[in-house]
């Protein structure tokens, strides 16, 4: 990576939209680090729920948040989150952590801890991939390429039913993206993106096309 020019590639979307795989793709076909930011929101809710934080005290959210060492992983074929010397990369994708996470994500204070940490990250790996809510619009606007990612609701659950392989049964999984999409606050930015986003519906898209047309944004020089 060290060897080609600087690119940060930002994808932000609402849940379901794709936005892991297509960034874990672009990274892989353009040799470039892979950071997901969503990840590290479910590690400090990981933590809180070990620790059995109030989820409705914002103030204890954040003191645990505030102490939480995160280690981020950033190979996009194996990417890993360790919190306090714990391995959670799988145990984050567990769905208690998904009814729990808006908790965290909503804390405002948690919300400008991670956000720094998100753009330390990304400093230090100037060929990254970053994917997440508000990733194009406040924690990298600077980004050389911006992509809003978007799909319908049906076609955003049923890509999470799939990635969780029935673990969870279709009225969970539709409950869980309908209540994210009305608890997040940002959810009309969805339906315009900010001034120099690309917006790219992936809802009759397969995954192969959606990195090719994220690429395609690269300019040449800089693949």
């Amino acid at each position: 990576m060290a060897d080609k020019p600087a690119l940060v590639i930002a994808i932000d979307g609402p849940s379901g939209a794709g936005k892991s795989s297509t960034a874990r793709g672009v990274a892989c076909r353009l040799s470039m680090a892979y950071l997901d930011t969503g990840a590290m929101y479910r590690a400090i809710s990981w933590a809180c729920l070990t620790d059995g934080v109030d989820p409705t005290s914002h103030s204890a959210l954040f003191a645990r948040a505030e102490i939480a060492d995160l280690q981020m992983g950033l190979d996009p074929r194996h990417p890993t989150i360790i919190v306090d010397g714990h391995d959670v990369t799988r145990e984050i994708r567990d769905p208690r952590i998904s009814d729990a996470v808006s908790a965290v994500a909503t804390t405002p204070e948690i919300r400008t801890l991670l956000t720094s940490h998100m753009r330390q990250i990304i400093n230090r790996n100037p060929r990254i991939v970053a994917e997440g809510r508000d990733v194009t619009t406040q924690v990298w606007p600077q980004a050389r390429v911006r992509v809003l990612l978007v799909a319908d609701a049906e076609t955003r659950i049923a890509r999470r039913e799939a990635q969780l392989l029935g673990k969870v049964d279709r009225h969970r999984v539709s409950s869980s993206i309908v209540d994210r999409d009305r608890k997040d606050s940002t959810m009309s930015e969805f339906d315009k993106p900010a001034p120099g986003v690309t917006l790219i519906d992936s809802t009759y898209l397969d995954l192969g096309q959606v990195i090719d047309q994220v690429v395609g944004l690269v300019p040449t020089e800089l693949r």
